[in-house]
């Protein structure tokens, strides 16, 4: 999902801050007032090319930025193994962003670092799919078709391919393996030597000893405080000098022993007095004994830093991201050590290499038996949306073919249409352009799609009932799916969840403001696109 975008200085745009919903969010504005300057902003995190027109009045550079959550996996995949070694340690989302110089050179970032712009591109079509010249290249891309064809099979499908990945990256890992063997045996004595130092270094460490260490650390920071606080409550309770919580209780107690033989009702009290004697003479003790333990390991704080440094070396030298990845891994190597005990690295390694093999083949095979039994029931759903949204005559057909293997399986997807009878099946991304082109992707999204979705043209030649099914099939994507239309249909924009506005301000220079409204802000707005209040009146 995209969780921000913010724009500055692009084209008549000098700010904006949008915070899209998680459902379908509509984006109006009078003709010309700068809608599609965002549909730009995304195009350049899509990888699109700038130049110096980008660049706002007087400005030195434009800049957009998008934050995504990040899905799991994701930089995993294959093409995206260069923006995965720039992610920041313990960060969760994503961080894109394109900068435009006013001489037309521009720079891409992900998470702040410099990247290149095919890899910030990789990233942002996994992420957005967005009409136009995208949808056509998106739709055209096996491996999205072969992602929806999965999606569309349902949760467990999706849990093969995940566990395909895994198997393809043991495959991968085994084979490089197998060949360094194969060419020389000092490559696998290296490796095996580094397996060792992993084991060495990561001897007797616990499976919270990072959290642990790091609890301790701040609690030896703060030993000053702890100190003083526990010294003062001991004064309190019990000084060495004078009498403290505890003796005056004791004083208590017996003043009122003289008595309670006159008036047998204070016993009770006496008795309380004397509990209380005891539990704070208890307290202060636990007191004193917690102050003992905090002289008792002067250099403990330097034992716990060396303990942090140790594993912080640890994670550098073997290349891990975290504490859990760092023992996950010295786990591995022992297992694999104990393997080799006394085997041939070379035999051991083959034996390694056909288990990857078969286990690959294995979920592929069994990937490509469901998507088989999906094709039908995949092709008859999307058939019917496009029905649903004025495309009544077009026929659709999804097809397999087998490929080279991969992390995805062996199986290549195609999705074909006939837009009228007639005429032969041909693939999607190639009989369709514009607003009919986006209104396909629509349907196809309808059935399996699920990430973020931008339409810019969806609403071109439609009007009627054709538009209010389009927006009732834009607003079911919207439940399982971030949907961010640009649109002149009030049909559209009455079903959004969240609605934005763009308005041209005059001035020198003019500029464009973008701005969510509030519900009576967007009733105004919708009555604007439906005609204005006089041509309601008339209507009426």
């Amino acid at each position: 999902m995209l969780r921000r975008l913010r724009i500055e200085n692009l084209v008549l745009i000098r700010a904006a801050d949008l915070e899209p919903g998680a459902g379908l969010n509509a984006i109006t504005g009078e003709t010309g007032a700068g809608k599609t300057i965002l549909a730009q902003a995304i195009g350049l995190l899509l990888g699109a090319k700038g130049d110096a027109g980008f660049v706002g009045p007087g400005a030195e550079e434009a800049y957009v930025e998008a934050e995504f959550e990040l899905r799991p996996g994701l930089l995993e995949e294959e093409g995206l193994e260069a923006l995965a070694e720039l992610q920041p340690e313990d960060e969760d989302g994503l961080v894109l962003a394109r900068r435009v110089f006013a001489d037309g050179r521009t720079r891409a970032y992900a998470w702040g670092r410099s990247a290149a712009r095919e890899d910030l591109a990789a990233a942002g079509e996994r992420l957005i799919a967005m009409s136009g010249q995208f949808e056509q290249r998106r739709l055209a891309r096996p491996s999205y078709q072969l992602g929806v064809l999965d999606a569309f099979c349902g949760e467990e499908q999706l849990r093969l391919r995940a566990d395909l990945r895994v198997a393809w990256r043991g495959l991968m890992a085994a084979r490089q393996r197998h060949e360094e063997l194969s060419q020389g045996v000092d490559a696998e004595k290296s490796r095996l030597a580094e397996l060792r130092a992993l084991v060495e270094d990561t001897e007797g460490l616990a499976a919270d000893g990072e959290d642990s260490l790091r609890a301790e650390r701040e609690r030896l920071r703060h030993v000053g405080e702890l100190a003083e606080a526990a010294n003062a409550a001991v004064d309190a309770l019990a000084p060495e000098e004078g009498e403290g919580a505890a003796g005056l209780a004791g004083r208590a107690k017996r003043s009122l022993a003289t008595v309670t033989e006159i008036a047998p009702e204070l016993a009770r009290a006496g008795g309380e007095l004397r509990d209380s004697e005891l539990r704070l003479g208890e307290v202060a003790s636990e007191l004193r004994r917690f102050l003992d333990t905090l002289e008792a390991e002067p250099d403990r704080l330097e034992q716990v830093e060396a303990g942090l440094e140790r594993i912080a070396d640890a994670k550098r030298r073997f290349r891990c991201e975290s504490y859990g990845e760092l023992l996950a891994r010295a786990a591995e190597a022992r297992a694999e050590l104990a393997a080799l005990d006394g085997a041939d690295p070379l035999s051991a390694a083959s034996d390694a290499l056909a288990a990857a093999e078969e286990e690959v083949r294995d979920l592929s095979d069994r990937l490509r038996a469901r998507r088989r039994k999906a094709l039908g029931p995949f092709a008859k759903a999307v058939e019917a949306e496009l029905h649903g949204i004025g495309l009544g005559d077009g026929e659709f057909r999804a097809e397999l073919e087998e490929r080279e293997p991969g992390s995805g399986g062996a199986d290549k997807a195609k999705f074909l249409i006939r837009p009228n009878a007639g005429l032969s099946f041909a693939p999607v991304a190639e009989t369709a352009s514009g607003g009919e082109l986006s209104r396909i992707a629509l349907a196809i999204a309808a059935v399996a799609g699920g990430e973020t979705m931008v339409f810019d043209e969806i609403d071109a030649g439609i009007g009627g009932q054709t538009a209010h099914a389009v927006g009732e099939t834009l607003r079911r994507l919207g439940e399982r799916a971030q949907v961010i239309t640009i649109t002149h249909l009030p049909q559209i924009a009455s079903v959004a969840e969240k609605h934005f506005s763009v308005e041209k301000i005059p001035g020198d220079p003019t500029h464009t403001r973008i701005e969510q409204l509030n519900e009576e802000q967007r009733q105004e707005e919708i009555r604007r696109m439906l005609g204005g209040q006089e041509f309601l009146q008339t209507v009426r």
